[in-house]
């Protein structure tokens, strides 16, 4: 029994012993996380802490403190998370005389984008596109890639303008109009032009670059604005003239320069009234058609029309334009009350009867057919009481669909990019420049 007795009291004192062992040779570990930028603790950090073949998972305090108890001339491995800052990993060694070992760990915040402030405004309400204190929007076209090229002047437009490259935050390209610009206008490909008193400038842009080209007006007119789309090798065009009733499409194929006629538009009884111009006119009148028909080969009833009738207020200019969606044409033949569809051929494949050029006093029809550039999607322009409605039409009933009225009183220039809306307003009366709007079809 005294051998027992003796042995437990040997195992006790030998605890103590060790023990005291241990607490003399541990050390308390204190590490205080701190923001490198502001100089200030930061709160709910959490550390991986390995030593050896342990592992110690540990979060901050609310004073940035994280506190672990080892032993002495121990490695530890820290490793310090925070969703706002950098991932801080680093080795510590435990040596010291002391009771208590301080390390700062200093924390870098991670890069952060100051955002501007975003507006989230009702559905059917206008968003400002582009405007300045300094300039007007005058005209614009929307390019291929989204962007923006806009026509501004600062006090009028004839007396200087600029034209800018928007990418819808920021102008990272302008130059000044060498001439008096008219307005902004765009080929068959897309390109945009500049329209000026004497000459017209083509714009070649690439990514922020800006290269302009100066075209004789009367070249453009006669040999690129009359090209209204492009297919793979086939060029579609018109032999349109704003002083005769009456044109045809045609397509020519680059491969074998080889012509086809698509449709003959004539609206037939302003033929019959630009024709008969010429019953009433005196007998010298006539005889001068009659010279110029021997000279030119035109009728000489043509050549009175053109230069008598077209300036009565009975005479209105043809209105039947051509559109591309996928692989089918699309024209609006409105003298036929017509939608005639063609293969990328020029084959017909069928017509629908359309009505929404009717009564137009009543629906307020305006002439215009606006394409999506980015969707291919068709859309009628009506104007009632000074607003104006933009309708979706289906091009397999020939119906006028989803109707949406623009916000806003007498906007100038409507286009349709992605089913968004683009115009140009300013408000009645008021002090702010003209704007560049967009609103979002719904």
């Amino acid at each position: 029994m005294k051998k027992i007795i003796t042995f437990l009291l040997f195992l006790f004192y030998a605890s103590l012993i060790c023990t005291q062992t241990v607490q003399n040779d541990s050390v308390v570990v204190r590490f205080t996380c701190f923001d490198q930028l502001h100089n200030e603790t930061v709160q709910n950090v959490t550390a991986t802490l390995k030593i050896g073949d342990k592992i110690f998972y540990k979060k901050a305090s609310q004073k940035g403190v994280i506190t672990i108890k080892w032993l002495k001339n121990s490695q530890v491995n820290g490793s310090f998370n925070h969703p706002l800052f950098e991932t801080t990993q680093k080795n510590y060694e435990l040596k010291s005389n002391l009771d208590t070992i301080e390390f700062i760990v200093s924390l870098r915040p991670i890069k952060v984008v100051d955002l501007k402030t975003i507006t989230v405004k009702p559905l059917g309400t206008p968003y400002t596109v582009y405007g300045s204190t300094v300039l007007n929007v005058a005209d614009f076209e929307i390019i291929e890639n989204g962007s923006l090229v806009l026509l501004a002047y600062k006090k009028q437009l004839k007396n200087g303008s600029e034209i800018l490259l928007y990418n819808g935050q920021e102008v990272i390209n302008s130059f000044q109009v060498p001439e008096v610009a008219e307005e902004l206008i765009h080929d068959f490909r897309g390109n945009a032009h500049i329209v000026c008193k004497d000459h017209i400038y083509g714009l070649q842009i690439n990514e922020n670059k800006i290269g302009i080209a100066t075209l004789d007006k009367a070249y453009f007119y006669a040999y690129i604005a009359p090209i209204v789309d492009s297919l793979k090798t086939k060029l579609l065009f018109s032999n349109f003239s704003k002083d005769y009733p009456a044109f045809n499409y045609f397509s020519f194929d680059q491969k074998d320069s080889a012509y086809a006629k698509i449709l003959h538009i004539e609206d037939t009884f302003m033929m019959e009234l630009y024709r008969s111009e010429y019953k009433w006119m005196d007998v010298r009148t006539k005889l001068w058609a009659r010279q110029r028909e021997l000279e030119s080969g035109i009728d000489a009833e043509v050549i009175i029309g053109a230069n008598y009738f077209t300036q009565s207020i009975y005479y209105k200019e043809l209105y039947a334009p051509l559109f591309h969606k996928n692989d089918t044409i699309y024209i609006f033949d409105y003298y036929k009350d017509k939608l005639y569809t063609f293969d990328l051929n020029g084959n017909a494949i069928d017509s629908i009867p359309i009505y929404h050029h009717y009564q137009p006093k009543s629906t307020g029809w305006k002439k215009n057919l606006i394409q999506d550039q980015k969707t291919g999607t068709i859309y009628a322009h009506f104007e009632l009481d000074g607003y104006s409605y933009i309708g979706k039409i289906n091009l397999l009933t020939g119906i006028i669909e989803n109707k949406v009225k623009l916000a806003y009183k007498y906007v100038d220039k409507i286009a349709v990019y992605n089913n968004e809306v683009y115009f140009i307003y300013r408000p009645f009366e008021s002090l702010q420049n003209k704007y560049l709007y967009k609103q979002v079809m719904i």
